[in-house]
């Protein structure tokens, strides 16, 4: 168990700087001289361009720049976008439709970017875009999350983009027939706006003939190899940055058509452009989250042990393949299909579906939440209808031998599942239940309690770079390959190169999110920040370390020099050095090799957090309005780097989990049209909707990384949407309410109440 945190009395040492305004975000760096670039977007959600007429926009005043498709096409820019395709069922690939970063022949969604406006200021840039002439003749709109209709794309007939199948579909449904109980469930995962508190942004230059693009993303590479491409540069002649980024979430971790489209207009212009999306605009076409149907189908034999599970999905990929968007509800999705259970037969089939909507990709957690909500799902609706109790039924199930090999092909190499489920059942006082739920009964309430265990996977690039520079003034700057939008990373990866080397953390300098400054890196999304970089730093240090000692042994004449993480010693010597005091006698001696060292590791497999999420709800039947009372939450994340890191990231991860579960939908009206363009309309959680949060902590100590650590960002909304269905039902069953799906907003649980109330007259 690390000590770093309370043992050192250090806070988080961005906080001072980001809470009293000094962040730098995008918006507070671009160049002064840069120009406006604003983006006429399509009104109908699919509809072919007739005619785009742009000269009188062109002549508009304070207008610099007018751009289309064409324009781009000239100007030798790649139109399209490429998204990963998902390997099919027929073993194909997925569909591969171009998307091209400003409509070329037709808008498929409403939002999508037509023509660009570069002016003098930002009001100037609106009114131009006010005069451009875009006729349209209305196409057939596609909203319904089933395939079929016309098609969107030609190379998807019947909008179907894939039929992707994984496990052995035979087997499992032979296990299904002979079960001695068996039990299905439909599962809504409602779509979601991500609405991070800083929209999306960037701006370009363009410096000694290279392009700099300042973007507030989750990493630099995705974006310096798009841009590369798609501008037909070389990529040493392409810098991108990441300032500090204001919540990123998945969805600024791929690459977006404004980007590309600002860089040509810059380099067109020989002046800096910038774009900042504003709310409106961010919610219209920010990639979403989620959405897509399930239905879940488990077997039982006659002593309630799984025999097995059948998943089948229909995905919604909005009007085009974003980055990663074919791999979510498939590849990622499968990694945990299983959950925390000893399910040998399995099997999930996946139809991924266009329609004319804002792209849909990555959001905390991509794919791990949406199976773990369908399998805790599943259980808990098992458990109801067998009459069982849902701990003992999940305990009677739960893998109990490592390393257990997953439907993926992967291996989770440890943990103790059981152990999580009675400390969670312990620690949230089921005991004391039935107390409760009499004391909101004799206020008039309903009291439900939903448990759901979880498992995690940790994803992105197993491969990530650290180089540590010792610096004249004693400290030490640590060149990271992963980006923080607010997770702490400053924090933490200092106190790790101070925790190894003796430095003083405020001498120490974090760079991150700048391609020339560094070369690769994975960036940040798939909870993997921490444990690639900590095992990196960890590689660099000992490095670093290595050479000391083979310089001082050699230098000084003396033999069995060590370091404890403090000083450099060596035995029957008086030798006692500081890093700092070793690497001033290494630059005296004209050894700067020693002083800059970098290393870059593979991590051979992935972990897998595992944790269990209880929470008790309490809900008015007069009014339908729901109230979260109670939440415990037990992980197993290994070994602890800085615990109130660690929290904050639960915390955070519950409160989105929450957002999904009881208030956010995005909804469509059959036209396209994004109802819940506004905080009028779209509702997010704030700090009163929430509980405090008792969190406790089982660790199984895991060895697929040299810190014995298994990742913890996304694990607060991998486990909280299943525990909050699972309570919200449990409180309404009793009145006869056998179905719900998410959000849970008053007025549909008072409609659920209602209808069960005349269903049983």
């Amino acid at each position: 168990m690390s000590k770093f945190g309370a043992a050192q009395g250090v806070g988080r040492l961005e906080d001072i700087r980001l809470l009293t305004g000094e962040g730098r975000y995008v918006d507070d760096i671009t160049p002064k001289t840069a120009l406006h670039g604003y983006f006429l977007r399509a009104q109908m959600a699919h509809a072919g361009i007739t005619a785009l007429d742009l000269a009188a926009a062109r002549a508009a005043d304070g207008v610099h720049l007018v751009l289309a498709a064409a324009d781009l096409e000239a100007m030798g820019v790649i139109l399209g976008m490429t998204g990963a395709q998902v390997r099919t069922r027929q073993g194909g690939k997925g569909a591969g439709p171009e998307r091209p970063v400003l409509a070329r022949d037709a808008v498929r969604y409403a939002g999508e970017a037509v023509a660009l406006v570069v002016a003098d200021s930002l009001a100037q840039a609106r009114d131009a875009a006010e005069l451009i002439g875009l006729d349209v003749e209305e196409r057939p709109v596609i909203t319904a999350l089933v395939p079929g209709g016309e098609a969107i794309h030609p190379q998807a007939p019947g909008n179907l983009a894939f039929d992707y199948s994984l496990g052995d579909e035979a087997a499992v449904a032979a296990a299904l027939e002979g079960a001695a109980h068996r039990v299905a469930l439909d599962v809504v995962h409602n779509r979601i706006i991500v609405a991070s508190m800083e929209p999306r942004g960037c701006f370009a230059e363009w410096q000694d003939g290279r392009l700099h693009l300042a973007v507030n993303g989750q990493g630099v590479w995705v974006q310096k190899a798009e841009l590369a491409r798609q501008l037909r540069l070389d990529p040493a002649a392409v810098r991108v940055t990441n300032p500090d980024v204001g919540g990123g979430f998945g969805m600024k971790g791929m690459a977006y058509p404004e980007y590309i489209v600002i860089a040509a207009a810059a380099r067109a212009l020989g002046r800096p452009v910038r774009w900042m999306s504003d709310r409106s605009e961010a919610m219209l076409t920010d990639n979403a989250g989620r959405d897509l149907l399930a239905r879940a189908e488990i077997g039982f034999d006659a002593d309630l042990k799984i025999t097995g599970l059948r998943v089948h999905i229909v995905s919604n990929l909005g009007a085009y393949n974003s980055q990663f968007a074919q791999m979510i509800q498939t590849e990622l999705y499968s990694k945990v299909l299983t959950g925390i259970y000893d399910i040998k037969a399995a099997h999930m089939g996946v139809l991924g579906v266009y329609t004319n909507t804002t792209p849909v990709d990555a959001y905390r957690g991509a794919g791990r939440p949406e199976a773990n909500l369908t399998i805790e799902r599943v259980m808990d609706h098992a458990a109801r209808v067998l009459g069982v109790d849902g701990f003992d039924l999940r305990m009677r199930n739960v893998i109990k031998d490592f390393p257990y090999p997953l439907l993926s092909g992967a291996q989770v190499d440890c943990g103790d599942f059981a152990n999580v489920l009675a400390v969670a059942r312990a620690r949230g006082d089921v005991a004391g239940y039935a107390k409760r739920k009499a004391a909101s009964a004799a206020r008039g309430k309903l009291r439900g309690l939903g448990v759901a265990s979880y498992l995690e996977a940790i994803l992105g690039s197993p491969v990530e770079t650290a180089r540590v520079v010792l610096q004249p003034d004693g400290g030490a700057t640590l060149y990271v390959g992963t980006q923080s939008n607010g997770q702490g990373h400053e924090t933490v990866y200092a106190r790790m190169l101070s925790e190894q080397t003796g430095i003083d953390v405020a001498l120490i300098r974090i760079v991150q999110g700048d391609s020339d400054a560094i070369a690769t890196g994975g960036g940040t999304g798939g909870s993997r920040s921490v444990t690639v970089q900590g095992t990196a730093t960890k590689a660099a240090v000992g490095a670093l370390v290595a050479g000391m000692i083979d310089f001082l042994q050699s230098d000084v004449g003396v033999k069995e020099v060590s370091f404890d993480g403090t000083v450099f010693s060596a035995p029957n010597s008086n030798m006692s050095l500081t890093m700092a005091e070793a690497a001033e006698w290494a630059r005296e001696k004209g050894r700067d090799d020693l002083l800059d060292v970098a290393q870059t590791i593979k991590l051979q497999a992935g972990s897998y957090p595992n944790g269990c999420h209880l929470v008790e709800v309490e809900i008015d039947p007069e009014t339908g309005a729901m109230v979260m009372d109670r939440y415990t939450v037990v992980d197993d994340f290994g070994t602890l780097i800085s615990p109130e890191l660690v929290a904050g990231q639960v915390h955070g991860g519950i409160a989105q989990g929450f957002g999904q579960a009881v208030m956010e939908l995005a909804v469509y009206d059959d036209q396209g049209q994004l109802l819940t363009g506004s905080f009028m309309d779209y509702a997010l959680p704030r700090a009163t909707d929430l509980p405090y949060f008792d969190i406790h902590h089982a660790p199984t100590i895991t060895q697929t990384n040299p810190l014995g650590m298994k990742g913890c960002g996304e694990a607060g909304t991998v486990g909280s949407c299943g525990a909050i269905s699972n309570a919200v039902l449990d409180a309404l069953a009793p009145r006869g309410v056998t179905s719900v799906d998410m959000p849970f907003t008053p007025a549909r649980i008072w409609t659920w109440l209602q209808e069960a109330q005349a269903g049983s007259a």
